[in-house]
C-alpha cells in the first residue's frame, strides 16, 4: 500500500465533512504572549470522542465492503481510538467490538460501551489485548483496525 497523496487527504476530508462539525480555533492573548507570535489552538475536544481520531474511524468505516461491514470491525485501544472505532461504526450501523486491557480507564471504557460497541476485556496490558485481538479477527473474520498504521 502507497503512502496516501493530496488527493486521498481531500477525499478523506469530503467523506468525513457530513458527519463531524469543523473543530473550533481559539486565539488566547497570555498565549501569543508567551509565545511571541499569534497562535490559534484547534480544540479537538468538540468532537464527539474528544479527540482528533474520530476522523481516521469514520473515514475508514465509511469506506468498508458490504462483506466487511456484515463481519464487524475489532480494534485493540486504551482510550481513543477505540471510540473512534465505536463511535464510526455506530453511525453505519456496523458491529464493533474493541479489546482493552483488564485495567482499562474506566471512564474510556465506559465511552466505548456508550457509543454501542462490545467491550472485551483481556490481559495485563497493551501488548496481551493487541495479541487477542488480532487472533479474534483471524479466528471470526472481523475487520481489523490497526491504531496507527492501516498497512498491518
Amino acid at each position: 500500500m502507497q503512502a496516501p497523496n493530496f488527493r486521498d487527504v481531500l477525499a478523506a476530508k469530503h467523506r468525513i465533512r457530513p458527519y463531524l462539525a469543523r473543530t473550533p480555533l481559539h486565539r488566547y492573548p497570555a498565549l501569543d504572549a508567551l509565545l511571541g507570535t499569534t497562535t490559534y489552538v484547534k480544540h479537538e475536544n468538540y468532537q464527539p470522542v474528544g479527540a482528533f481520531k474520530v476522523r481516521g474511524g469514520i473515514n475508514l468505516v465509511s469506506r468498508l465492503s458490504s462483506e466487511e461491514r456484515a463481519r464487524g470491525v475489532i480494534a485493540v485501544s486504551t482510550g481513543n481510538h477505540g471510540q473512534s472505532v465505536a463511535y464510526a461504526a455506530r453511525l453505519f450501523g456496523v458491529t464493533a467490538r474493541i479489546v482493552v486491557p483488564e485495567a482499562a480507564n474506566p471512564g474510556k471504557v465506559a465511552a466505548i460501551s456508550g457509543m454501542g460497541a462490545e467491550v472485551i476485556f483481556h490481559g495485563a496490558n497493551f501488548d496481551a489485548a493487541r495479541l487477542h485481538c488480532e487472533e479474534l479477527a483471524r479466528s471470526h473474520g472481523y475487520r481489523y483496525i490497526h491504531s496507527g498504521d492501516e498497512r498491518c
